[in-house]
Order: C-alpha cells, then structure tokens, then sequence
C-alpha cells in the first residue's frame, strides 16, 4: 500500500513538473516584447506605426495578450530620441523604429537587438544597411522612397506653365536631401528653374516659406517630419499667394494642392509583415528591405479653388 502511493505521488510530481515546463515553454515562445520608437507626431508616421502593429495582430500577435508593446515618440526632438531610444536598447525581442532618425540612433545605441524600419528613403545612404537585397545586420524594414522622376512629371502636367519650382525641406533630414537632389536634377532636365530653399527648425518655415513662394510658379515638398509637422502654417501662406505645391504624401495635403506619392499605412503593414517573419526565426540580414507597393493621388479641393486649378483635372491624371 505504501509503495503504491510512492508511485502515485511520484507521478503526479512528475506530471506537475512537466506541466509547468510546457507552461513556461508556451510563455517563451508566444509572448513577445516589441519596443516602437517614433520620430514626431504627424498623421504619415501614425499611420505607419498603425499598419505595423495591425500585421502583427493578423499573424496572431495580440497586445494584452501575447503582445506587449513599449510606444516611444520623441515629438521631433534630437534630446528626446536618444534618451528614448536608450530606454528601449536591449530589452525588447524586436524593436520597430519609425523615420530616418529614429532607425539611426536606435542602431547606434543597440547593434545586438533585431529591429524593423519604415519612412526611410534611402537605408543605405542613412548606413542602416548594407544593401536593399542584403541587408547584411540586424535591421531591415519598408522604404518610403518615391519615384521623384515621376512626381515631377506629374507636377508639370499639372502646372504646365511653371517656369520655376521651388524644393523646401529641411537639410538635417537625409530622407528630404536625397528626395529633393533627385527633384532639381529631374526639373533642370526639363528645362525648369530650380529654387532651393531649407530649414532647419519648425520655427523658420514660416518666414522660409514666405520668401519661396514670391519666387516661384509651383513647389515640391519631399517626404519630410518638419514639412508635415507644419502644414497649417504652409497651406495658409500658399493659399494667400496662390503657389501650388506638390507633397509625396498625404500627411502634407493641407499644405498642398495635392499629393501623389507613399501610402504611409501600407508600409506599415509591410514592415510589420517583416517583423513577424524576424519574430518567427528569421534574419534582419537575410530580408530583403521592401519598396513602396501603392501610389496614389490626393488632392486638397479647398487649395484647388484657392489656387484656382480644377481638381477634377488632377483626379484625372490618376486614371
């Protein structure tokens, strides 16, 4: 009798031990930490971050169940971002990192951790990889890069009479620089002149602005954090001098005439279709970083009548 509750207890301790281990082992392998670091507050980059986190839920990744997930945003402050990032550096399974700046100073505090970009024109330039096809280090993710050379066909087609197009940006932002490089070389091929003109703080765009819109017919503005942080005061100054202007995407449109470029939600979702990819065995290294797959044309019909150009004619170019 003795030996068999022996036996008895023995089993149950060894069923008890078991089922903890495939408790723990259920735990280490479905929860996951995820560190989201966010340059600045602006509808593209919001929009990014909510296709993101929605590839992770369609692949089963659920906040509050098996997902946790740390939201930084530095509000576009070079201080707040490193201090952020340094928060994030080393404790999350993965970590997802949204616009340029953002994707450089969390590689440069955590080279160990695999992390996910977007809103990143040019991730080689910005030497967050070694190639598009290769990555080659624990980064990968989605581009925002447009096709400039197309855009500036489109600008023209809108505004055929434009002698001089103006390229405001800010110059401390490598997404901007490489965009509006391509946008003077692309207008000067065609015969346009260029007028260039940059900032580097929210708190010169307004007189920036001023000064390029008594100098042009139509402006470009490339995908860039302190053209989109400002769009009230932008569209406000073009309304009253009547300048058409061109954004790469639609978080600018109110300070524009219309957009064409990123769809900033479905890179999103393509970067978070490349985090679960990492989350599930695979390496940064070896995923290819992924372009744009959708473009499209937004037009503001309140600047249209301002500026006094038919928006069903921009909408037409579409088609």
């Amino acid at each position: 009798m003795g030996f068999k509750k022996i036996i008895l207890s023995s089993v149950a301790l060894l069923s008890a031990v078991t089922l903890a281990a495939c408790s723990s082992n259920s735990s280490d392998s479905s929860s996951v930490n995820v560190g989201i670091i966010q340059y600045a507050e602006h509808e593209a980059l919001s929009s990014a971050r909510e296709g993101f986190v929605e590839a992770l839920e369609e692949a089963g990744y659920k906040e509050g169940e098996n997902l946790t997930i740390d939201l930084q945003n530095a509000q576009g402050d070079q201080a707040n971002l490193q201090t952020m990032v340094e928060k994030l550096a080393g404790k999350n399974d993965l970590n997802f990192a949204i616009a340029t700046p953002a994707a450089q100073a969390m590689l440069n505090v955590d080279s160990e951790t695999s992390s996910v970009f977007t809103a990143v024109t040019d991730p080689v330039e910005a030497g967050l990889v070694e190639s598009l096809e290769k990555p080659g280090g624990t980064m990968t993710g989605s581009t925002d890069a447009t096709d400039v050379e197309g855009q500036i066909e489109m600008l023209l087609k809108v505004v055929p009479t434009a002698k001089t197009v103006g390229i405001f940006y800010n110059s401390s932002e490598v997404n901007s620089e490489v965009q509006a490089e391509q946008a003077k070389k692309a207008l000067e091929a065609k015969g346009v002149k260029v007028e260039v003109t940059t900032v580097t703080t929210t708190n010169d765009v307004q007189q920036a602005i001023t000064s390029l819109a008594g100098k042009v017919d139509a402006i470009y503005l490339p995908t860039d954090n302190t053209v989109a942080s400002t769009t009230s005061t932008i569209g406000d100054i073009l309304k009253e001098a009547k300048v058409p202007a061109m954004g790469s995407d639609a978080a600018v449109i109110d300070a524009a005439l219309f957009t064409y470029g990123v769809d900033y939600h479905a890179i999103g979702v393509q970067a978070g279709e490349l985090a679960v990819k990492i989350l599930k065995g695979e390496k940064p290294a070896d995923l290819a970083v992924e372009k744009p797959n959708t473009a499209a044309i937004t037009v503001n019909e309140e600047m249209a009548k301002a500026v006094g150009i038919d928006a069903a004619t921009i909408k037409a170019l579409e088609e």
